[in-house]
């Protein structure tokens, strides 16, 4: 059983939405636990983990003592669906491409974290992920799940495919730019660094404490997964192809990323031109935070949040646009933006069990 949370009870028929959570042992697993375990529209009943079926949650997270009390459930889309409405499938790319069509098929509703579901074309997530892609009718029904660009298509999605870290804190950085028509596409430069909760919990040698601690590498250059994410949501935007060079760095903390993305700019723009432009765009959608001129957002100000914050510097030296657009990387990034999706998927309030601010120092 899980901790009671005294709220006011919503929902069918008075009742609590009952969701389950595929993939309970990883980092993103155990964030969603972290904020649906207070979210007042919720009840967690199943958290689910292939490898370690029948243990305790608390034996590998020993912080959620007396919060999950419950042993861990095996991977049964029956007994899931028997046990919940929604799902949230927290799982490795691969995995869920072959798990979320059983899960449909018993009836629930789908959030998935991994990147099976985001590109459209089958044979461009087959280059990318080295996975065999899912069929093509269940590519076209997932619906991108970028919260604050395409919430009108989650309303009362079945399976929502959420998008990918360095993918959010990119495209929530360049897309009212590229809407306006103020960049040009061609020119597009992202310098992305990540914490390293990013790689999982899964040891390595490049997340080894002795390789990581004190250095600063790139890894993946022009060869990251999320590539063809960010160039096929970009193009959508574009009207047109866009191709991206994306270069990504593993920095020695927890959490966190930071996208410094650069574009040339198709007339004269100030600081203060962005600003408005951004403000109006982002209208209403409280977890973008447009930063004052000449004031440039920073990981540990996002720490902990679903907050998105984005600074820029506009270069009229050089024609060129710097934005600055940073996020927690376990949460806007994966755990905070699914239950955003969630609350979006369900018609509630996008903001409901999320709102906690970051944590500072």
């Amino acid at each position: 059983m899980y901790a009671a949370v005294e709220s006011e009870v919503w929902l069918v028929n008075g009742e609590k939405i009952k969701v389950a959570i595929v993939g309970s042992t990883g980092y993103g697993g155990v964030e969603l636990i972290r904020f649906l375990w207070g979210h007042p529209r919720v009840e967690i009943t199943s958290v689910i983990s292939a490898s370690s079926a029948g243990s305790l949650l608390t034996e590998g997270f020993p912080h959620l003592s007396e919060i999950v009390v419950q042993t861990l459930d095996g991977v049964d889309p029956a007994e899931i669906a028997a046990k919940a409405d929604v799902v949230f499938t927290a799982t490795p790319s691969g995995v869920s491409g072959k798990l979320v069509p059983e899960l449909l098929e018993a009836g629930l509703k789908v959030i998935d974290l991994s990147g099976d579901f985001r590109i459209k074309d089958g044979s461009v997530y087959e280059t990318w992920y080295k996975h065999t892609a899912p069929e093509n009718g269940l590519l076209e029904k997932a619906v991108y799940g970028l919260s604050e660009i395409y919430d009108k298509k989650v309303e009362g999605a079945g399976l929502i495919s959420n998008p990918g870290c360095y993918s959010t804190a990119t495209l929530l950085g360049l897309i009212p730019v590229l809407d306006a028509g103020w960049i040009d596409p061609a020119s597009i430069i992202i310098d992305a660094k990540s914490g390293v909760s990013g790689a999982g919990r899964g040891t390595s040698l490049m997340t080894h404490y002795a390789e990581i601690n004190e250095n600063l590498k790139a890894y993946k250059v022009n060869k990251h997964q999320h590539i063809p994410e960010i160039e096929q949501t970009l193009s959508w935007v574009a009207g047109k192809p866009v191709t991206v060079t994306f270069t990504t760095h593993l920095v020695p903390m927890t959490r966190g990323i930071m996208c410094t993305t650069y574009a040339s700019l198709l007339g004269t723009y100030t600081e203060g031109d962005l600003i408005e432009l951004y403000r109006g765009f982002y209208k209403g959608r409280p977890f973008v935070r447009v930063r004052e001129k000449g004031i440039w957002p920073a990981t540990k100000e996002v720490f902990g949040s679903n907050y998105c914050d984005i600074g820029f510097a506009a270069d009229s030296r050089t024609g060129r646009l710097t934005i600055i657009s940073v996020i927690d990387n376990i949460v806007k990034g994966a755990a905070g933006q699914a239950i955003q999706n969630l609350n979006l998927m369900m018609g509630w309030d996008e903001t409901t069990g999320l709102k906690l601010s970051p944590v500072y120092p």
